[in-house]
């Protein structure tokens, strides 16, 4: 659903009179930017601002700098929305509909480099969201109509910047207390212009340099001259963009030289990175592993680098800028993305042979936490390597097309099938997972061709895997369709060919390759069974394939298992049964991000609690339903059988509560988080 907002510094020091001016805009006017050079602090000051108003009005908070063009633009903001697509229109048009009836702040940070498209996508949504405000951060203005520039200066010299000075500097362990030591902090303050980012940087070397060791070394490095008097420090010269420059390449001077060659390396990568993942792909030469480790804590001390969430590392896009232009001068920049590339290559396959296993959810959960950089590994094996790159988008785009990222998952996939016409097993299983993704979006047609083709170039190879996935697939369009027997009788055929290596063992004791495939197969013949009315017959299967699911440790077929262990439950009366399912089914999708299978588990856990006769918690339920129904934009809302379902819990609901309570109820809970309402319904006994 909704990302979180950044955290904020813990002192955020001075701009009250912007922040102030900056409230009363988003008030007057629908498009706010602010502007200003690098290291000013415009995402700070945007991100501050986002932290007051959220009190009051839904905020959305996009990054767009690990964006390296505008071709995801628009599905980059539908993340950061809570906007899990599953429409068949355009991005935009799917994200403005969505946006249309919110009132919400949308900030977009760091707009520079995409300004063309930043300039359409803004436009389109002002014209057809009546409510929404945009707040944008860039170097440059989008030049909309109706744009309110605001110019973010630095921090004045004489006060605020001083105090961030002070402030940093006691942070590094190095506080300015002496008369002199103060007088000396003045002048690089006046030096450096107020730039905040300068300063925190001149700050970061106070842990290991006095502050007139840093004087000296940097009124050489800005070759002041004359140009600073001796009583004031004022400069004539040098301008902010050349001073922010002249304090970020003087600090990479002063880094020791495993520092140096770290910042380069670290460039590479577009989002938060762990340190495991640092040393994977920054690591070798003069970087072993304790030298990495040191110049890893010596970035973060000198403010080169920030901690991110769960101890991630992160870099400002200015200084990242910096250090991907020394990644060039060293001549490390091609070897550099593709080790990048490789690295999360080899994450995409080891979460694929996981996925069966007990690591599966947290395969879903690293996958999520990276994904700006599977981006950018996929960006340069497009470039590069198109067949790995075909490898890779067929293997990441199920796992993004269950967690929200069906958009990237469709146009990696479709710019490597273009890129890369070879046929093989990498292209087959591309082509299944473009299926499930059209399957996803309602392109039923589109999803069974290219189910046909997976299936024949897997039948081709005798790969079972691909045999089966192909299968579930077509199961999966007919079950959708309301052709159930169908469905069935595909995945029996399938299940059949394959018959002599069941179970989750191969042979020899080696894992069975078939494994994923054979569980999704046997779940679409559970569903099948169920839409037949065949109740006993499915009940039986789906306690086998939810028991086999428990002795793996996986996840995302035991949640559908269980789900359809719910809607048996409801269909013979057992409501406690169906409400004890329903919430096991919940559980599950909750732990790997599934909001399809989220809204799917609601509607069913709604239908039991009416069942039961608990109709405010089932109306609590639907809404928190409609929410994550709304969030994946799906256009038929599940399999058919559901439609009835909802009828029928309406009717009980409305009977049992009323007509005034139950659309209070229902209303109430629809401005709630749907995630908490969904949170409190798990914890209800």
């Amino acid at each position: 659903m909704l990302s979180d907002l950044p955290d904020i510094p813990d002192d955020f020091i001075g701009r009250d009179t912007e922040l102030a001016h900056l409230t009363d805009a988003l008030n007057h006017h629908r498009l706010t930017t602010l502007t200003g050079t690098g290291g000013v602090g415009k995402s700070r000051l945007a991100l501050h601002l986002a932290h007051t108003v959220r009190t009051h009005r839904e905020v959305i908070w996009a990054e767009l700098w690990p964006l390296r063009d505008g071709q995801l633009l628009a599905s980059a903001v539908a993340d950061a929305a809570g906007f899990a697509d599953h429409s068949a229109g355009t991005p935009l048009d799917a994200l403005c509909a969505w946006l249309a009836d919110r009132d919400a702040l949308l900030v977009l940070d760091s707009c520079e480099h995409l300004l063309d498209d930043c300039r359409h996508l803004v436009a389109d949504l002002l014209m057809t969201c009546p409510s929404l405000t945009v707040l944008a951060t860039s170097r440059a203005r989008l030049e909309v109509p109706g744009e309110h520039l605001v110019t973010v200066r630095p921090l004045p010299v004489a006060t605020h910047a001083q105090e961030l000075l002070r402030s940093r500097a006691a942070a590094a362990g190095a506080p300015l207390t002496d008369p002199a030591d103060l007088v000396t902090a003045a002048r690089v303050c006046a030096w450096l212009e107020g730039v905040p980012l300068a300063l925190e940087l001149v700050a970061g070397q106070l842990g290991q340099r006095t502050i007139g060791e840093v004087v000296r070394t940097l009124r050489s490095r800005l070759d002041l001259g004359t140009e600073a008097t001796k009583d004031t420090g004022a400069v004539s010269g040098p301008g902010r963009h050349r001073s922010l420059r002249t304090a970020i390449g003087w600090s990479h001077e002063l880094c020791e030289p495993a520092e140096r060659l770290l910042w380069a390396r670290l460039s590479v990568f577009r989002g938060t990175v762990d340190r495991d993942t640092v040393r994977a792909v920054c690591g070798g030469g003069p970087l072993h592993p304790r030298a990495l480790d040191a110049a890893l804590s010596g970035l973060v001390a000198k403010s080169v680098l920030s901690r991110g969430p769960e101890d991630g590392y992160r870099m400002l896009d200015t200084v990242r800028e910096y250090g991907r232009m020394w990644l060039d001068q060293v001549g490390e920049g091609d070897a550099l993305a593709e080790r990048h590339a490789a690295h999360f290559l080899h994450l995409a396959r080891a979460a694929h042979r996981d996925w069966t296993g007990p690591r599966q959810a947290a395969r879903y959960r690293e996958i999520g936490r990276v994904h700006a950089d599977l981006c950018a590994a996929l960006d340069h094996l497009l470039a590069t390597r198109p067949r790995a790159a075909l490898d890779m988008s067929g293997l990441l785009a199920f796992f993004w097309s269950c967690c929200g990222h069906l958009r990237e998952a469709t146009h990696y996939v479709e710019a490597a099938l273009r890129a890369d016409a070879e046929p093989g097993a990498a292209r087959a299983r591309a082509q299944w997972a473009l299926g499930v993704t059209c399957a996803l979006r309602g392109e039923y047609a589109a999803a069974d061709a290219l189910a046909t083709s997976a299936r024949t170039h897997a039948a081709a190879r005798q790969d079972a895997e691909g045999m089966l996935t192909a299968a579930y697939l077509s199961g999966l369009v007919h079950l959708l369709r309301g052709r159930p027997l169908t469905a069935r009788w595909l995945v029996e055929g399938a299940l059949n060919l394959v018959e002599g290596t069941e179970g989750v063992e191969g042979t020899g004791g080696r894992p069975d390759p078939a494994a994923r495939g054979r569980a999704m197969c046997r779940l679409v013949r559970v569903f099948a069974l169920t839409s037949e009315g065949r109740l006993d017959h499915s009940r039986r299967e789906a306690e086998a394939l939810y028991d086999d699911c428990v002795a793996r440790g996986e996840w995302w077929t035991r949640s559908y298992a269980a789900y359809q262990l719910a809607l048996i439950a409801v269909f013979e009366d057992r409501t406690e049964d169906a409400a004890a399912h329903a919430r096991c089914m919940l559980e599950g999708k909750r732990l790997i991000g599934d909001s399809f299978g989220l809204a799917l588990g609601l509607d069913l856990l709604a239908s039991a609690l009416a069942a039961q006769g608990s109709a405010e918690l089932a109306v609590t339920a639907f809404g928190a339903g409609e929410a994550y129904w709304s969030a994946v934009g799906h256009p038929q809302r599940g399999t058919p059988e559901l439609r009835h379902l909802r009828d029928r819990l309406e009717q009980t609901a409305r009977h049992a509560l009323g007509d005034d309570a139950y659309d209070e109820t229902l209303l109430r809970v629809m401005g709630r988080n749907p995630e908490s309402v969904l949170r409190d319904l798990l914890d209800v006994p």
